[in-house]
């Protein structure tokens, strides 16, 4: 990628980040001034240096806690993540400013006031900045073209592409070369290209190929290993003259166990009050097409490995597995009722979960609990799946907002073990925004096709 080119999209990225911490703190401002002319009867409540104190503080908090969280990555993350790092950052940072604001006026007796004030102005705060998030990322993919992108890959097939190929406002694969073709040769046509994707090489390979690379300036997209995602969070420890990585590999702490169940429990409880009329609702009307059961009830592995019994509305005829045996759903399958192509498309047939996840064997983030047949074949042909037990099964998940519904069982283990590894109360904000955009979408909900569901039943034998 030409210089000029990345400066240029440094600059509008900058602006960007000028104008979000602009507005955030002019309405921080609006809101301060209002309550504190109102509340200045004595004169000695505010002055112009408190003002400004309070304007620079606020500037500050948002910009590096806002930095942190990736909320100023536009055009690098997606519209969903930035959304839910936007709101992240805005209750952080109005959270602080309730006692930085009674540590400046030196009144402590407007804590709650104070409390109040900056909850409602964190709604109008998050409301406003979200709406101004979506058009900045949608004029900086209309100012940047997409990467032309080499791929270099190992396989004979050359299907693994198209995944890149899916987000054409930011990448495009131009060409690809196979590692065959030997080193020398790809060097030759690294330079041609803005990017190159190492499409699933082997490591020693991909060693060679980046330290290339690296020496050109040559910026590189690699598809990881499981050992490259474990190993992504390591810790850096300066005790040698050399440097040395800690991978903890413990899931989560205590602390973040604690603080995860507090939100499912919160959250599932609310959410079951707020839909309770959907249930109702689609209860009936799940009785009235068959007079059949209303919930569909499937073994499911959790944490651990624990086996638990999943809640489902029934969307399929009663007795569609009456053998025993997984029969995946297919693209255009009889075996689903009327009411059922309504509510699997729409995921309200999963709603019922939500009690699952009072009862703790599911949280509302997670990786997707698997069917015991399932797990079993899956860990057989890729003993690393049951990395997946080390965190509860999840209403949603990575593997279900970024995949599809008929992803391999080897991508969808790579995805949740980044969720894993990375977990974070932000994190699952990001997927929760993506799930609300997902149901809209149908590739998300995809079935099986006639070839794939064979494939599938010639693997159970």
């Amino acid at each position: 990628m030409k210089k000029n080119t990345i400066q240029k999209r440094y600059i509008y990225r900058f602006i960007c980040t000028a104008l979000l911490c602009i507005l955030a703190t002019g309405m921080f401002l609006v809101a301060w001034y209002n309550f504190v002319f109102e509340n200045n009867h004595t004169g000695n409540l505010l002055g112009t240096g408190n003002l400004g104190m309070a304007i620079g503080i606020y500037f500050v908090l948002y910009y590096f806690i806002g930095r942190s969280l990736r909320v100023f990555r536009i055009g690098v993350d997606r519209k969903a993540n930035l959304l839910a790092s936007q709101v992240m950052t805005i209750f952080i940072v109005d959270f602080c400013e309730t006692f930085i604001s009674c540590a400046i006026t030196g009144q402590f007796r407007y804590f709650l006031i104070f409390t109040v004030i900056y909850l409602i102005l964190a709604f109008v705060q998050s409301f406003v900045l979200c709406l101004l998030i979506i058009p900045l990322v949608d004029i900086y993919r209309k100012l940047f073209k997409p990467q032309r992108i080499l791929e270099i890959y190992c396989d004979d097939s050359n299907e693994k592409t198209e995944f890149m190929n899916d987000r054409p406002d930011k990448y495009r694969v131009v060409d690809s070369i196979n590692v065959t073709e030997g080193l020398e040769k790809i060097f030759s046509c690294v330079s041609q290209y803005e990017a190159v994707l190492l499409n699933d090489i082997p490591s020693e390979l991909k060693n060679d190929i980046l330290k290339e690379c690296f020496r050109i300036g040559k910026r590189v997209y690699f598809t990881p290993k499981i050992a490259d995602i474990i190993g992504k969070n390591s810790e850096n420890i300066n005790l040698f003259d050399t440097p040395l990585y800690l991978c903890r590999n413990s899931a989560m702490g205590m602390c973040q166990r604690f603080l995860k169940r507090f939100f499912d429990l919160f959250f599932s409880i609310l959410a079951f009050v707020i839909l309770s009329p959907i249930f109702i609702i689609v209860a009936i009307a799940i009785k009235l097409e068959d007079k059949g059961p209303i919930f569909f009830k499937q073994d499911r592995v959790t944490i651990g490995g624990k086996v638990f019994s999943i809640l489902k509305f029934r969307s399929m005829i009663v007795d569609a597995e009456k053998d025993g045996r997984p029969h995946p759903a297919g693209e255009a399958d009889d075996r689903i009722t009327r009411v059922g192509r309504f509510i699997r498309p729409t995921r309200i047939d999963e709603l019922p979960q939500l009690l699952n996840i009072i009862a703790g064997d599911m949280s509302i983030v997670g990786p997707r609990p698997e069917r015991v047949e399932h797990v079993e074949k899956y860990t057989n042909d890729i003993p690393e799946f049951s990395f997946r037990l080390k965190v509860k099964g999840g209403l949603t998940g990575v593997a279900q907002v970024f995949g599809k519904y008929n992803t391999s069982p080897l991508n969808k283990l790579k995805m949740d073990l980044y969720y894993i590894t990375n977990y974070s109360l932000l994190l699952d904000l990001q997927i929760i925004f993506e799930t609300v955009k997902i149901l809209v979408q149908k590739e998300s909900t995809e079935g099986f096709s006639e070839e794939k569901q064979k494939e599938m039943h010639q693997a159970q034998k």
